[in-house]
């Protein structure tokens, strides 16, 4: 159903590009740039990662047979790397999935223009949003309804990501690294409840139980 694929959609975009931990990210590393300067690179970032994340939506069926890469594989690699991903939200660690490590933060410090590194990648089109694009569009069939649905879904969270750099300093001095934490760790156990899933279905649709039965047998 279309609104089964666009609340999956939705849910897993929003816990791999991850405005909340975005928003805290961000606002560290901008506090020193003018509002002009934090609007327009927060704009630049956003065009860069959607135009990476599209390329991925449009070409990722190709480059699974380019490397032989069967989808029920993909699912069960998409469910792992979300699943640790979604360990990472709820206990709030940090390993790189959804954002920068602490190296890649320590570098960005020093840097005067931050929209296509870290801001473009890895924060916004991050290795958790790449798989979650392959996975999603890939499953649905390319260029069919509801692939458009999964790709309207993540330009939604885009501009999301956008707004939500826009008013970076603000929403966070309002809701507090507290407010921040709750809104990560339920995000994180719904994207946990979604790469559980993934997994099941890769390892149903892989025919390996049925296999493992027979040899059994």
């Amino acid at each position: 159903m279309p609104i089964d694929t666009l609340l999956l959609a939705l849910t897993t975009f929003f816990a791999t590009l991850g405005p909340a931990d975005l928003l805290v990210v961000y606002a560290a590393l901008t506090q020193k740039n003018t509002q002009a300067e934090r609007r327009a690179m927060a704009l630049r970032g956003t065009v860069v990662a959607a135009v990476i994340l599209l390329f991925f939506a449009v070409f990722g069926e190709v480059l699974l047979r380019l490397f032989g890469i069967t989808l029920p594989a993909l699912r069960i690699a998409g469910g792992i790397l979300l699943l640790l991903i979604s360990i990472d939200m709820v206990f709030a660690r940090h390993s790189g999935g959804t954002g920068t490590t602490p190296e890649e933060e320590n570098e960005a410090q020093g840097r005067q223009d931050i929209s296509v590194f870290p801001l473009a990648t890895p924060l916004l089109a991050g290795p958790g949003a790449i798989s979650a694009v392959i996975l999603l569009t890939t499953a649905s069939g390319s260029f069919t309804f509801g692939w458009f649905v999964v790709v309207a879904a993540l330009l939604a969270i885009l501009l999301l990501c956008y707004a939500v750099m826009l008013v970076a300093i603000p929403i966070q001095r309002l809701l507090g690294l507290t407010g921040l934490a709750v809104v990560t760790r339920v995000v994180g156990v719904l994207l946990a409840a979604l790469a559980v899933q993934f997994l099941l279905d890769g390892v149903k649709a892989s025919g390996l139980v049925g296999a493992v039965l027979q040899a059994a047998g």
